[in-house]
């Protein structure tokens, strides 16, 4: 079953540098996921103010610079997994280094016979 690993809270300035142990933090939890075979894809996200929201409304589409949601955490990034069951899905999110300063969620993909699927 595949999971959406979402990660937030753990953003820091594009051009703050990230320290050496937690690249090498999240490089071994990649290769970890590599390993088990569970990775389909991850990725960083840029910053929040990097966003634009598009909304429609009475077919109208609107544009908004910035994260429409007005919130503390914001999401940062993701992991794509095929992990066994929940279990497996649960206890590698415990894993991720960055749960350790944000969150991770955990969010079971929908299967649709009409989804686009990477794999």
């Amino acid at each position: 079953m595949r999971y959406m690993l979402l990660i937030y809270g753990c953003e820091g300035p594009e051009s703050e540098p990230i320290s050496e142990a937690k690249r090498e933090a999240v490089r071994d939890y990649f290769e970890l996921l590599a390993k088990r075979g569970v990775l389909i894809a991850g990725e960083p996200l840029r910053a929040p103010e990097k966003a634009r929201t598009v909304r429609v409304r009475e077919g109208e589409a609107l544009v908004t610079d910035g994260p429409f949601a007005e919130t503390v955490e914001q999401l940062g990034g993701y992991f794509l997994l095929d992990c066994e069951d929940d279990d497996e899905a649960m206890e590698l999110a415990s894993r991720c280094p960055m749960a350790a300063e944000g969150s991770v969620e955990v969010r079971p993909i929908l299967d649709l016979p009409y989804a686009v699927r990477a794999r």
